[in-house]
């Protein structure tokens, strides 16, 4: 069961789903477990979930089978989104695809599927001080893999990231550091931006 839409990696901190407006259409990109998109789908909110992992693809299907309205999709994000033209209301990531994929790649792809006026929002850790730009992460992830796959994350500051949407035609937008609610841990960046109305 779930009974919030979570930003953070902290339960109950920081904002939730109307960070989004009220869409009635919604693209997850890399939902993992599809906490979030059956959260959404169960407002009413009709969502699809894409991710590359099949393994998270099939065991979101098989957590959230008969949620209306929810559909997961086993695809990279970037393939998907130029694949085709339909518009969504909102598209969004939690701790997601968007962390693992080159924003100079993602976001204009982002704007062309987002309908006028849509909401782009997106959370991760936040940076850690003199680690900007992409930064190799391992593990072994969740294929039961024997090594570690290394992959790459991008982490700007705020600013950064502002300028980067900015630089793409997005509008309205607001990028911060969510503290985390303990002294000493990881905070959330958190950033939401929108298209130009119609």
């Amino acid at each position: 069961m779930v009974d919030r839409f979570e930003w953070p990696q902290y339960p109950g901190h920081g904002p939730g789903a109307e960070l989004l407006g009220e869409p009635r259409r919604a693209l997850d990109l890399g939902p993992a477990e599809g906490k979030e998109a059956a959260y959404l789908a169960r407002q009413g909110v009709e969502v699809t979930g894409v991710d590359l992992s099949l393994v998270q693809v099939e065991r979101a299907r098989t957590w959230w089978d008969g949620v209306r309205g929810l559909t997961f999709v086993h695809a990279d994000i970037c393939e998907y989104l130029a694949s085709d033209a339909e518009l969504f209301d909102a598209i969004y990531s939690v701790w997601g695809a968007v962390w693992f994929t080159d924003p100079e790649q993602v976001f204009p792809l982002v704007a062309k599927r987002l309908a006028p006026g849509g909401t782009f929002a997106f959370s991760q850790a936040e940076p850690i001080p003199g680690s900007h730009g992409p930064q190799p992460m391992g593990g072994k992830w969740l294929e039961q893999r024997e090594r570690e796959l290394t992959v790459v994350r991008w982490q700007y500051t705020p600013e950064v990231w502002a300028d980067l949407l900015k630089r793409h035609g997005f509008t309205d937008i607001q990028a911060s550091v969510l503290e985390a609610p303990e002294v000493g841990r990881l905070g959330t960046l958190l950033v939401r931006a929108r298209t130009a109305g119609a």
